[in-house]
């Protein structure tokens, strides 16, 4: 690096102090880009999780009511048959 006297020594500095500063600058920029992509990654994880939970549930609900009917059906036959009359002229 030359070194130079007077003026041009301080634009010299200046300008090097300018580039530091715009260095630091992009530098915090890079960094929050990446802060924010890993929390839109993280807010992705979590509705993944939330809805495999909910799949999860539905799946239990579901099996619930399947156990429920095949109870009644074993239970009362005549109800079965009605029960499901009753399902085919709703559907």
């Amino acid at each position: 690096m030359r070194r130079y006297s007077g003026k041009e020594g301080e634009t010299e500095k200046e300008e090097e102090a300018e580039e530091e500063e715009k260095e630091g600058e992009e530098e915090k920029e890079k960094e929050k880009e990446k802060e924010e992509e890993e929390e839109e990654e993280e807010e992705e994880e979590e509705e993944e999780e939330e809805e495999e939970e909910e799949e999860e549930e539905e799946e239990e609900e579901e099996e619930e009511e399947e156990e429920e009917e095949k109870e009644e059906e074993e239970e009362s036959p005549r109800m079965s048959c009605a029960s499901m009359l009753v399902k085919i002229l709703i559907y």
